[in-house]
């Protein structure tokens, strides 16, 4: 009783000294945990009714020099660089340069078997055009790096019919928007990035933002964040590039542009969503467009507007965009209703974002950890449970330790999926973007123990390993 009492007590006291905090203290608790979990690294900016709430940079922007991150620090924003893409046709067709409904053979007449795909159905993802990332490896040698042209010359000579009606369906592809920046240069007469630097960066000063192929056109950029992976089944971050053949992409592909390449740090980012909000760059009407909730074809709601992911409904409007690429992971968004901005940029592919924790702390609702703390646990009380689990559907889940880690793998493929353990039997997994990936064990009656995988705590997969 005694000890249940001074549980009790002691979780009234640290739940007292939470509610204590300042937003800003709560958010860099929220943070650091997650940082040193290796689950965050780089820089957040959080921002309401036009003030910056918290700013605030964690971990190692180069793991040779061991430069720190700092707010200034820059970042690829991969698909983040979405956006200003989309302005830039935005510009062009105020400039009376182009129109959306124009087909994509007018100014690509290389794709005139493409004749009915216009600059909406790229802008929206509704074109049907396959994602380069998919289809341009097996028609490429990887020993040279691609650009634009390159992809465009790839499709105009294979001419593939596409994976559906414009129109009728909404697929992201990342080609749709390497095609518009090649549609920028070839309407403005300008290359794109220096479309994007003249129209959108310079008017508003935002200095330390330009598109970069650091693989093509190497230069030395002071307080350059490189993007980083786990090494294979292991701890150590590496160039993604030299984590194995099969990510040689980021190299092949690095002249690619209109779909990643920007690059940006926290400060000058928050000037473009203030650019957005306030209609500094474009009009009223201008951005009305770009965040529209458009239809298919088939009346299904198309939630993407220009460069832009949005949400909205009753008491509802965000707009925003991620980017996952070359060890990047980043993350931009506003709510409108609320007027508030989130950006964060990380250098590291396995990086969190706990959108839901930052909702509640700037609510001022309870805490609900997304991301539960790690605890230590022995290296016996871990290689417990560790070795190779089966099922009566034929299933194999091998459990393997590593640095106070738990991995898991199969027999067929060697996913490496680091674990850490949150209790004496549960391990939560470091995933991209943060999965809610969970592994659960429980030893039986009779000395087994048994294995139940989880995402979204949903159970996804289980097996039992013979008491040893």
């Amino acid at each position: 009783m005694k000890q249940f009492t001074l549980f009790f007590t002691l979780i009234i006291i640290s739940n007292f000294a939470w509610a204590q905090k300042s937003q800003s203290e709560r958010l860099d608790s929220l943070f650091t945990v997650l940082y040193n979990q290796s689950q965050f690294n780089g820089t957040a900016l959080i921002a309401e009714k036009g003030k910056v709430i918290f700013k605030k940079s964690y971990g190692i922007a180069n793991e040779d020099t061991k430069a720190p991150i700092n707010e200034k620090t820059l970042f690829e924003l991969a698909s983040c660089s979405k956006q200003f893409t989309a302005t830039a046709i935005i510009l062009l067709k105020r400039e009376g340069k182009l129109q959306y409904i124009d087909k994509i053979s007018k100014y690509l007449p290389e794709l005139g078997f493409w004749d009915t795909v216009t600059i909406y159905d790229l802008l929206r993802h509704t074109s049907g055009i396959p994602d380069f990332l998919a289809y341009l490896p097996d028609k490429w040698d990887h020993s040279k790096i691609a650009d634009n042209n390159d992809l465009i010359k790839a499709f105009a000579t294979h001419k593939d019919t596409l994976q559906f009606t414009p129109k009728s369906r909404h697929s992201y592809s990342n080609s749709n928007y390497i095609l518009l920046a090649s549609i920028v240069e070839k309407v403005s007469g300008k290359k794109f990035p220096d479309f994007l630097s003249e129209k959108i960066f310079k008017p508003l000063k935002m200095n330390n933002t330009f598109v970069y192929c650091r693989h093509k056109n190497p230069k030395k950029i002071d307080n350059f964040a490189y993007g980083y992976v786990l090494e294979d089944g292991g701890f150590k971050k590496i160039l993604l590039e030299n984590s194995g053949p099969e990510t040689s992409e980021v190299y092949y592909l690095d002249a690619i542009v209109g779909t990643s390449k920007v690059h940006s740090n926290a400060e000058d980012l928050y000037k473009w969503m203030n650019s957005l909000k306030n209609n500094t760059l474009l009009t009223k009407k201008e951005f009305d467009e770009m965040t529209e909730i458009s239809k298919t074809s088939n009346g299904r709601d198309i939630p993407y507007g220009f460069g832009l992911d949005l949400r909205k409904g009753e008491n509802k409007f965000t707009f925003g965009h991620t980017g996952s690429w070359d060890g990047y992971s980043t993350f931009m968004s506003h709510d409108v209703i609320r007027d508030r901005t989130f950006i964060i940029l990380q250098n590291f592919h396995f990086g969190a974002v706990p959108y839901t924790n930052i909702f509640q702390i700037m609510e001022g609702q309870p805490l609900q950890l997304q991301y539960p703390k790690k605890i230590t646990l022995s290296d016996d009380e871990i290689a417990q449970y560790t070795g190779t689990y089966t099922n009566d559907e034929g299933e194999t889940h091998i459990i393997t330790s590593k640095e106070k880690h738990l991995l898991y793998n199969t027999p067929t493929v060697p996913w490496n999926m680091r674990f850490f353990p949150y209790s004496d039997h549960e391990f939560k997994g470091i995933r991209q973007g943060g999965a809610d990936a969970v592994l659960n064990f429980t030893r039986l009656d009779n000395g087994d123990i048994k294995l139940e995988m989880l995402q979204d705590k949903q159970i996804v997969g289980s097996g039992v390993r013979k008491g040893k």
